[in-house]
């Protein structure tokens, strides 16, 4: 039998604590864009889906991802309930790190992604409501998507790639994040603003943190591979940051700190498929063209007044659609033997034309399921809060509680 890798699984564990933490990095994120009276209610969405969707996880979800043969769209019952997994059992992707560190890592991926989608609807949704939309969501969204892709299934058999969630995590979480603004439907006073701009900063510190473990950590051992990954995230990062920031100083006179936190968070979405794939000197552009694109999407959505709250569509959606088709034009074989036919910036279009069916066929069936799903969803529990209870805010109306103590402000 072979031995684990030690540096690889200590990277991994500690890449798979990096994910873990963004998910209440998303909170604080999401909490501090929130009005005074929903903060609350925004961040137990957050928090709710690390605990019910490692239930999920354990009980079906990672058997439905990574077991059964090539193909297809989900995996079989194998592993329920991690049912084969041993304390000696190796990731069979490369042989040097513990399945239970895969099984971990990948965890981490499926707790955040329907969290994600959150900031769409926030001070909008009952809790009850919002439970269901999780189980589901990920039950016929996400664990497909993950399984045709990073699971051997139909999509990797055709040659489509995504390094660590273009597709899988941001393109379908964004898009669905659409669907249910249309279906909700706007805010009853939608010129609420953020109550504190500092929490989103620290929110988006540790996700910034957190994204090494998500982008480099998706390698899945130490290699060359990973230090590439790492250096493209916060290099495209930052490109997107500045770009961000230049552009909404041109437009409104000042540079704003809540424009530059939302641009670095649109470069890191961005960055995510290509990460690993794509030569250094690309990630400048993939940043400049994530801070740019993802400002023009949020600004058409705000002229069309598409009540998405907390820009899930601008920043994620079109941050994770633009990176896949980033992707088909950067992705070298050169950088990485996984990328088999070189992007369309090296004179090819096979590989360009497979990440941009695949993104639009993902993007659009997360936002029809999800709209539908909504519809079904709403036949058996109230999916939208009253207008006396959204007045009122989620904090107190739902969960009886408040952020803060109103005398002391």
């Amino acid at each position: 039998m072979n031995s684990i890798d030690v540096g690889s699984t200590g990277f991994m564990l500690i890449s798979a604590s990096l994910v873990m933490i963004m998910t209440p990095a998303l909170a604080f994120f999401y909490g501090g864009l929130a009005t005074k009276r929903n903060i609350l209610g925004i961040m137990i969405q957050s928090f709710a889906s690390l605990g019910w969707t490692t239930v999920l996880w354990v009980a079906f979800g990672y058997s439905l991802c990574f077991s059964g043969g090539p193909g297809g769209f989900f995996g079989n019952l194998d592993k329920v309930f991690l049912h084969g997994v041993s304390i000696d059992s190796l990731y069979d992707g490369n042989g040097k790190i513990p399945e239970t560190v895969f099984i971990a890592y990948q965890m981490m991926f499926a707790i955040i992604t329907p969290a994600l989608i959150t900031g769409a609807f926030v001070n909008r949704v009952t809790f009850k409501a919002y439970m269901i939309f999780l189980t589901l969501w990920q039950l016929f969204v996400y664990y497909p998507f993950v399984h045709m892709v990073w699971g051997g299934g139909l999509l990797a058999q055709w040659g489509v790639l995504d390094f660590a969630g273009g597709i899988v995590v941001h393109a379908t979480a964004g898009f669905a994040a659409l669907a249910s603004v249309f279906y909700v439907g706007a805010r009853v006073d939608k010129n609420s603003t953020p109550n504190s701009i500092p929490l989103v900063a620290i929110g988006t510190g540790l996700l910034w943190f957190g994204w090494y473990g998500f982008n480099a950590g998706s390698e899945l051992q130490v290699d060359k591979i990973t230090a590439i990954a790492f250096l493209n995230t916060d290099v495209a990062a930052s490109f997107a940051t500045a770009t961000w920031v230049v552009i909404e100083w041109i437009h409104h006179g000042k540079p704003k700190l809540l424009g530059l936190l939302t641009g670095s968070v649109a470069g890191l979405a961005t960055v995510t498929p290509c990460a690993g794939y794509v030569p250094l000197w690309s990630a400048p552009l993939i940043g400049i063209a994530a801070g740019g694109g993802c400002y023009l999407a949020v600004q058409w959505k705000n002229a069309r007044s598409w009540d998405d709250a907390l820009d899930v569509w601008g920043v994620h959606g079109v941050g994770g659609f633009l990176g896949t088709v980033l992707l088909g034009v950067f992705a070298n074989k050169a950088i990485n033997p996984a990328v088999t036919v070189n992007g369309l910036a090296f004179g090819q279009t096979a590989f360009f034309l497979k990440e941009l069916m695949a993104v639009l066929a993902a993007s659009a069936y997360a936002f029809i399921f999800t709209y539908g799903m909504l519809g079904i969803i709403n036949l058996v529990v109230k999916v939208r809060v009253s207008t006396e209870l959204e007045k009122a805010g989620l904090d107190v109306s739902l969960h009886g509680e408040k952020a803060y103590d109103e005398g002391s402000l």
